[in-house]
């Protein structure tokens, strides 16, 4: 096995895909990276001149690429030839939860894994080390190990010899911070069976992460690790967010609790922020492939344990949708309501998830109006969410919304658009800008009696409620 390494290829050009693949062309800047996606139109927008209009949004991100693009980093959508020339190939593609078959709504469909894995085994040449870089079930490298497999045997017979070593390699992401984590990561988790491949990819990290930040374990600790991890932070925001609720009843205000229980060094500071709940691509998902393992496996109580993470999360967002209702005196009908923010958290574009989505749709359910203000997110992702959502509660004969009524909001390029003449504000998403708006211009835009819900923690009640406006703040009981 040549442990020198000159070119990588990593299949999949989305939020894991590219922005790792950005931070390893600046951090090795002899080795050729080369991220190929089937997606023209995202390969294109990777390649635009106008690095404002990258597909994904991260700060720092657009100036790296800047940096590395057309230099030691490349977006292709030549998968074969890439593929061939490739010592090291990343596996970074969607794993969808299945909405069909067996496992429906719980497990992970893999069939983008094994279309992959199939197109590596045809095309690579020499020794190539796999590397799992999505989000996967446990056991997925035995899928791709089989796989791989089965086309040296078939190809045994002929003098085109290959190799194939697998490594798992989770992302641990947090999308708005990507980049930061990118290149000072908490660890660095590299799964294997093969001691050479292992170190291979851990040399290739050391060029800019300590060698005690490397956690070296087998392939399915390492694939375990990933699900956890997240369902871990998952289970912490839910817990903050049940807390939130009895705040609101007793008195006690939840940033108070956030901090005294943050405090303790046993629990830590992060991830305590109350919220409309956890979006993104991985939370949930990857709680429900734990649910599903622990089904499979017979666990029914851990099941039950992780399902109630989740059922938190899909109530904290219905509590919001009726308080709302409520305090607009039980009728939304013809209201227009503001929401300032439709990512699932800042300085990210995703919308994967988000809560905002199930919120926005309860609203116009009450056949609210709807006016919708992010700075990163644009129209046409808000209107396919929408429209995925309204799809969704057809599917499942839950909805009392027309199609008509799905069309009741509009986009707004400027936030002043938000506050004009409307009965209410919604604060969804923690984006910076949003901390220092000009209260007093706002109440002299809105429509009396007006109320701003801070689902976020980040308004200055004092200075809201000295020009008059209503103020209902999660996790406070005023």
């Amino acid at each position: 096995m040549n442990s020198k390494i000159s070119n990588i290829c990593c299949i999949g050009a989305g939020y894991v895909g590219g922005p790792s693949m950005a931070v390893f062309a600046n951090k090795l800047p002899n080795i050729n990276i080369t991220v190929v996606d089937l997606n023209k139109e995202r390969i294109s927008d990777w390649n635009n001149k106008d690095l404002e209009k990258l597909p994904i949004y991260e700060p720092g991100l657009s100036e790296i690429v800047r940096k590395t693009r057309n230099k030691n980093l490349f977006f292709s959508t030549e998968l074969k030839q890439n593929i061939a020339k490739a010592d090291i190939i990343f596996i970074s593609v969607n794993t969808p939860t299945k909405t069909s078959g067996f496992g429906a709504g719980k497990a992970s469909d893999l069939r983008w894994i094994e279309s992959c894995t199939r197109t590596v085994a045809e095309f690579a040449k020499g020794h190539t080390v796999v590397v799992e870089k999505s989000t996967i079930p446990v056991r997925t490298a035995e899928i791709i190990k089989n796989l791989l497999n089965s086309y040296l045997k078939k190809e045994s017979v002929n003098s085109n010899k290959k190799t194939f070593s697998i490594l798992s390699n989770p992302e641990f992401l947090a999308e708005g911070n990507a980049i930061k984590d990118l290149e000072s990561p908490d660890r660095i988790l590299i799964g294997g069976e093969d001691e050479t491949s292992i170190k291979i990819l851990k040399n290739l990290y050391t060029n800019w992460v300590p060698e005690n930040k490397i956690i070296c374990t087998n392939l399915w600790s390492s694939e375990l690790s990933k699900l956890v991890a997240n369902a871990f932070l998952a289970q912490r925001v839910s817990s903050i967010n049940s807390i939130s609720s009895i705040c609101e009843c007793t008195g006690a205000d939840i940033q108070e609790v956030s901090k005294a229980i943050g405090t303790d060094s046993r629990i830590g500071e992060k991830f305590l922020s109350p919220s409309p709940g956890f979006g993104g691509s991985c939370f949930k998902k990857d709680i429900l492939n734990l649910i599903y393992l622990c089904n499979f496996y017979g666990l029914d109580q851990v099941s039950n344990y992780w399902e109630g993470v989740l059922k938190i999360n899909e109530w904290q967002k219905k509590r919001i949708s009726q308080i709302i209702v409520e305090k607009l005196f039980g009728t939304l009908y013809g209201k227009k309501i503001g929401v300032l923010g439709f990512s699932f958290k800042a300085n990210t574009n995703d919308t994967r998830e988000s809560p905002a989505i199930d919120i926005v749709t309860d609203l116009l359910e009450e056949k609210a109006k709807i006016s919708i203000f992010d700075p990163k997110v644009t129209k046409d992702s808000i209107d396919n969410e929408l429209k995925n959502a309204l799809f969704k509660l057809k599917s499942r004969n839950m909805h009392n919304i027309e199609n008509s009524e799905l069309k009741n909001w509009n986009y707004c390029e400027d936030i002043n658009e938000v506050f004009n003449n409307a009965d209410a504000l919604i604060f969804l998403t923690e984006w910076e800008e949003f901390k220092s708006i000009d209260w007093e211009k706002v109440s002299s835009l809105m429509r009396y009696p007006a109320w701003i819900f801070d689902c976020r923690s980040i308004i200055n009640i004092d200075k809201a409620s000295k020009y008059g406006l209503n103020v209902w703040s999660l996790g406070k009981s005023k």
